[in-house]
């Protein structure tokens, strides 16, 4: 009979197996279509968007950790996951309730669903990664949070590039700047950007934007919710191969 910790092991697996997928036809196809839509967009708009974002990200990302919880240090996987899925549960909802509300206040408060949303995203990893039992105090596992997010919103020919860069992150991350500023952030924004778009433009609609946002919103978190399982199952199973769980 298999334990907890086979089964974790098994979905984490195909997981991976997912994420280095090649990208199917439909997917490829719109992913240059967006790229050519973002080369009639004028550079100095881009720069702008990366600007604002980065901005963003990073207060976010320096500013929650005053109010997120010390790492758990006690508890096998299944306790722990039992944990990460509650407070999924409860972001999935905070942020259905939030698009549902900005959805129906029409474009104003639809464009403030934008930041809303990504402090609800940032908020929901660092709590996934201090049930996992790893330190967000530590700038490198702030920047693993990163990529996880880009990983979650990124079209499937990018989706392998963030991937690699996760992969054995424990030799990979002694090798990152301590500049945050070097992070790639014109990929970030564009691939965020370019993965809910259609999705947020939708919001802004009268009469469909608050079921619109409420939908959206709901699987935008569980998207990123499972990516974020995974992708500390992956930390984990690297960090002991003889034991799927923390110590």
């Amino acid at each position: 009979m298999y334990s907890y910790e086979d089964q974790a092991r098994f979905e984490c697996t195909l997981w991976q197996k997912q994420m280095m997928d090649k990208p199917s036809f439909l997917n490829a196809l719109s992913k240059k279509l967006q790229n050519k839509i973002n080369t009639w967009i004028p550079e100095k708009v881009h720069n702008a968007i990366t600007v604002a974002i980065k901005q963003m990200m990073r207060a976010v990302l320096f500013g929650a950790g005053h109010t997120t919880a010390q790492p758990v240090t006690a508890g096998d996987l299944q306790q722990r996951e039992m944990s990460v899925e509650k407070r999924i549960e409860f972001y999935r909802n905070t942020a259905a309730i939030e698009g549902g509300i900005t959805g129906a206040g029409g474009i104003l408060l639809g464009l403030a669903d934008f930041p809303l949303l990504i402090g609800i995203k940032i908020k929901l990893l660092f709590d996934i990664a201090a049930l996992y039992g790893f330190d967000t105090d530590n700038y490198k596992e702030r920047v693993y949070l990163l990529h996880i997010f880009e990983l979650a919103f990124s079209s499937d020919i990018h989706r392998k590039d963030v991937f690699l860069k996760m992969e054995n992150w424990e030799e990979k991350s002694k090798l990152l700047p301590d500049d945050i500023h070097q992070f790639d952030w014109r990929n970030f924004q564009q691939e965020y950007r370019d993965y809910i778009d259609l999705a947020k433009m939708a919001q802004l609609l009268p009469f469909i934007g608050a079921p619109v946002g409420v939908l959206v919103n709901y699987k935008l978190i569980k998207k990123l919710g499972n990516t974020a399982m995974n992708a500390y199952r992956m930390r984990i199973d690297s960090l002991s191969k003889t034991k799927f769980l923390v110590e």
